[in-house]
């Protein structure tokens, strides 16, 4: 095999395993196969089968009806192997003879996808009705050990069912043996199936049948002449057999060189036979790969083709998937948590690095302090009504906003279900049917109350953010401690001092807010409150007012941020519980369009076209 045949052959098979591997995604997002498509019936009869080893020569006798072109596959091969009928359409099945290194099922089956080998017992067998698509095979000494020599249905036959098998067969073979007569070779079929060979750059030996050689002499020329105009066909040889019923029984037909053009009549015969068997093979598969390869890149009805509407399906997927993001996705400004669980947080952070004795001490103290202020509490929330828990609250806030955006989600869904791409609407509509909205708002509530208000993974921000703010103020941290440390002391005149004092703290600032909610803090801890906060005056005042703003900057950050987290979260929440596995479907769907099988294909393409125009 030539290093030319192997290079090919090899970036054939690259194409091949590629697409394979590309079609059932392509077919997910709604790319039909493009399995009835010229090209992709050339790359899958012709191309990948005889893309490994040193493939053999396939050889087919085609043509319209009635016309003897089983009389003239028996002459080439050498033996009555095919039945010959007086009836139209007589073959129904094509026949194979392979030579007995290549008479094998498993070798042969390869070459011929599209049909089921059987092997061929009788000359009859071919002629049977079936609605399978059947190929019969035998061996044959005579042939060489390259060659397969087919007999085939008719072209242009009443039966559609032979059309497709012929049409298999000319995108099998490499050499057409094109049997037609004065009748036949202007016949609008025959002219359209040979014109589909011609675009492939098939090898076509152009026989005449029933002549005759005195009568017919000046006006073959002309019928050589349409028949190749009109189909493209350029044949690599042409020739007359005269009519002889007698001859075509008993493999006696003579064949008589015309040229290529039908005017250079020889007057001795040629051996078609040895023609055959004499053809310089790896260049007469070279022409016939790359010609049904020329039909395989072609950019308007190949693969490209094929690989665009697999692109633009995938960017409807992308398409879809945004407007469904933007549709499910929380706008509304979230409410704030509340500023007394925020400070617990960061007294919780602030605890932890305490020392020991500290933490007792103002561990025990502040349940002493939160005892002796729940009047004050209760004159906090206003006297009547009860006590207001500033979480109850914010949950209930968090409720709102969270219906308001299930209810103009749904209105979203709605619309999009009439108005969005193909690829959205029928899956939004199967979504949004029955009762729908009271189901989804049913399980988003359920999911939304199994958030905590705070979680340890926004924990850690406020860690993080607050490690920063003491590597970035050093000095603030030094005298908290310092005032924390003394506090310790000083624990239960200040818990008795906050109980009777607490009451006139200022509540327009953030520690006025807070502190009935962190009651029987020490001063230290106050200070930290106030620094954090921004709230008061400056509990460190050597460090400025820099740090003041600083502060406040910080604690209202973390509000923001948890507000942005919680948004975040009743998004997931809609997608899992309303959307289910839709955006995935979408996503997957878009990835498709710039994934690993299309770049393989993409990349085979690109290989063979230069490969393809360098030679």
């Amino acid at each position: 095999m030539s290093a030319d045949f192997s290079t090919l052959a090899a970036q054939i098979r690259s194409l091949s395993a590629a697409l394979a591997a590309l079609e059932p995604a392509a077919a997910s997002i709604g790319v039909a196969s493009p399995a009835g498509e010229e090209w992709h019936q050339l790359l899958t009869h012709k191309l990948a089968p005889q893309a490994t080893g040193e493939p053999p020569v396939v050889a087919a006798v085609v043509g319209g009806t009635n016309i003897g072109k089983s009389a003239i596959f028996n002459q080439l091969a050498g033996e009555n192997a095919s039945a010959v009928s007086p009836l139209a359409a007589g073959t129904k099945h094509p026949v194979c003879l392979a030579p007995p290194n290549l008479a094998d099922s498993a070798k042969l089956a390869p070459l011929f996808e599209g049909f089921r080998l059987q092997a061929w017992g009788d000359a009859a067998d071919a002629l049977g009705e079936s609605s399978d698509d059947l190929l019969f095979w035998r061996e044959s000494a005579s042939l060489p050990p390259r060659l397969l020599l087919l007999d085939t249905p008719d072209v242009d036959s009443d039966a559609k069912v032979n059309w497709r098998r012929a049409d298999i067969v000319r995108q099998t073979a490499d050499v057409l043996v094109a049997v037609v007569t004065q009748q036949k070779y202007n016949d609008a079929a025959v002219k359209k199936f040979f014109r589909h060979a011609a675009e492939a750059d098939k090898a076509v030996v152009l026989v005449f049948n029933q002549v005759d050689l005195a009568l017919d002499r000046d006006v073959w020329p002309e019928w050589t002449d349409v028949f190749c105009r009109e189909t493209g066909t350029q044949p690599v040889l042409a020739c007359v057999v005269p009519y002889d019923r007698r001859a075509a029984l008993s493999q006696g037909l003579k064949f008589y060189a015309i040229g290529r053009d039908g005017r250079a009549f020889a007057d001795a015969p040629l051996d078609l036979r040895r023609e055959l068997t004499e053809l310089r093979y790896d260049e007469l598969k070279l022409r016939t790969l790359r010609g049904a390869l020329a039909q395989v890149l072609d950019p308007a009805t190949g693969v490209e083709r094929y690989v665009n509407q697999v692109r633009s399906a995938a960017r409807g997927f992308a398409a879809a998937r945004q407007a469904l993001g933007e549709a499910h996705r929380v706008t509304t400004s979230w409410p704030a948590l509340p500023a007394g669980v925020l400070v617990a947080e960061i007294q919780r952070w602030w605890d932890e690095r305490r020392g020991e004795w500290s933490r007792a001490i103002h561990g025990f103290y502040r349940g002493v302090g939160r005892t002796v202020l729940k009047p004050i509490q209760a004159l906090w929330s206003g006297g009547a009504g009860g006590e207001v828990d500033p979480l109850a609250d914010y949950r209930a806030r968090e409720q709102v906003v969270m219906i308001e955006g299930v209810s103009r989600l749904l209105d979203e869904l709605e619309r999009l279900a009439e108005v969005g791409n193909d690829i959205l609407r029928p899956r939004l509509k199967a979504l949004l049917g029955g009762t729908a909205r009271a189901e989804y708002l049913r399980r988003i509530q359920t999911a939304y109350a199994a958030l905590p208000p705070i979680d340890d993974d926004f924990r850690g921000q406020i860690g993080r953010r607050l490690e920063q703010f003491v590597k970035d103020y050093p000095r603030a941290a030094t005298t908290l401690r310092s005032l924390d440390t003394a506090a310790a002391f000083a624990r239960p005149a200040i818990t008795v001092s906050l109980a009777l004092t607490g009451i006139f703290l200022p509540a327009g600032d953030v520690l006025g807010q807070t502190i009935v909610h962190v009651a029987g803090q020490t001063a230290g801890e106050i200070a930290t409150a106030v620094v954090i906060t921004g709230g008061g005056e400056a509990a460190v005042g050597a460090t400025g007012a820099g740090l003041k703003h600083t502060a406040g900057q910080l604690f209202r950050g973390l509000q923001n941020e948890h507000a942005a987290k919680r948004a975040t979260q009743l998004t997931e929440i809609f997608e899992r519980e309303l959307l289910g596995d839709l955006m995935k479907e979408l996503s997957r769907g878009e990835a498709i369009g710039s994934g690993a099988e299309i770049r393989a294909v993409s990349d085979a393409l690109a290989k063979l076209r230069a490969g393809s125009s360098a030679k």
